[in-house]
This record gives C-alpha cells, sequence and structure tokens, in this order.
C-alpha cells in the first residue's frame, strides 16, 4: 500500500506580506533597538560603520547632536532610494531615520550605564543594532545611507548585504584610528563582526526577505 505523496510548499509561493501594523511595529522595534545599540556604544566611546559611524565621527569632532547629522548626511540617499527601490521603501526609510534621530536623543534621558566595558558594549550594542536591522530590512526599510545601497547591490547584483557593509564598516573604523583609544577601537571593530554577522545571517537573497 502506497501512501499518498506530500510535497513541500515553495518558499517562492509563500505569502509573507505583511500587514500595515506589522510595519508600523517593526520599524518601532527596530529603530528602538538600533537607537539602544548605538547608546552603548556612544556610552562606552565607540564608533560604529555604515551611516552611524560617520555621524558619530563628526559628533565627536564638532559636538553637533548625532542625531542632526545623522538626519543630514541621509538626505542625497534618498534620491538613490527613490530611483532604485521605490517610494514605499523609501517613506519607510524616512519614517525610520526619522525615528532613530528622535530615539537615540530620548535613549540618555532614561538609560544611564555608568561604567561599560567596550569589548562588552561592542559585542552586545552590536548584537542588538544587528538584530534591529534585521527587523527593518524585512519590513523593507532601512536606515538610509550605506544601508540604502548594500540592499540595492544585494537586490540588483547578489552582492550580499552583510559582507558589503562589514567591507565599509571597517573602512570607516579605520579612518577613527587616531580619534580614540585601542580598547574603543577593538570594542568598535567587535561591534561591526557582532552587527554584520547577524545581518549576514539572516538577510540573504536565498531566504526569506518579505516585501
Amino acid at each position: 500500500m502506497t501512501s499518498p505523496q506530500t510535497t513541500m510548499p515553495d518558499v517562492a509561493d509563500n505569502d509573507v506580506s505583511h500587514t500595515l501594523l506589522e510595519d508600523v511595529l517593526a520599524i518601532l522595534v527596530g529603530t528602538l533597538l538600533v537607537a539602544f545599540g548605538i547608546a552603548m556604544f556612544k556610552q562606552a566611546g565607540l564608533l560604529t560603520g555604515s551611516t552611524a559611524g560617520i555621524a558619530f565621527l563628526i559628533h565627536y569632532r564638532t559636538g553637533v547632536p548625532f542625531g542632526v547629522i545623522f538626519s543630514l548626511i541621509n538626505v542625497p540617499f534618498y534620491w538613490l532610494a527613490v530611483k532604485r527601490m521605490g517610494w514605499a521603501f523609501t517613506i519607510r526609510t524616512f519614517i525610520a531615520v526619522s525615528l532613530l534621530s528622535l530615539f537615540s536623543s530620548l535613549h540618555g534621558r532614561f538609560v544611564d550605564f555608568g561604567s561599560l566595558n567596550p569589548y562588552y558594549a561592542g559585542a552586545v550594542g552590536g548584537l542588538v543594532m544587528g538584530m534591529g536591522f534585521i527587523a527593518l530590512f524585512r519590513h523593507k526599510a532601512s536606515l538610509g545611507g550605506i544601508n540604502i545601497l548594500a540592499l540595492y547591490l544585494q537586490e540588483r547584483y547578489g552582492i550580499r548585504a552583510g559582507k558589503f557593509q562589514l567591507g565599509l564598516d571597517l573602512v570607516i573604523l579605520l579612518a577613527s584610528l587616531f580619534m580614540v583609544s585601542l580598547p574603543a577601537l577593538i570594542g568598535a571593530v567587535i561591534g561591526a563582526l557582532a552587527l554584520n554577522m547577524v545581518i549576514g545571517f539572516n538577510h540573504r537573497p536565498d531566504r526569506y526577505i518579505a516585501m
């Protein structure tokens, strides 16, 4: 007696579309997680990569609030987002960038870590930020800047977003070589590796990427 054959559904045929409420919650949670990781980095005197890393460099040099710099840096990248990723992605990204700018200033009012080991801050902060980025990426949003370029290259040419961002992150961290202490630099490198490891494992063109 033969049993009826069963076939596994094709992943590509699954409906993984999200509702508006799910998108809103994911963007809120994602930006909160990234802002919390940034608060840990800031408290420990670490730098990070991507657009946030550039904003940190300018913030440390000028004293201008991180949120203001981060928002301004992202303005030119919105053109690429509109042209290559569409208006829906651009609007979600604009909202996420605005929320991150807000949350990054609010965290300082509610959280005081006191003494924070730079290696611990790099590892845990990087992992937390990585999960925040995944929440945003899976709901077709980003935090602008290099994130937009990384997502475009992955969608268009299959270049892994995690590997691309890791390379750029290390370049940004090398630019900060003479601005931070050696422990802070090592902690920042640990953070970049942790963040991009999470993205590399969880955001791939051959795995779940929701529309």
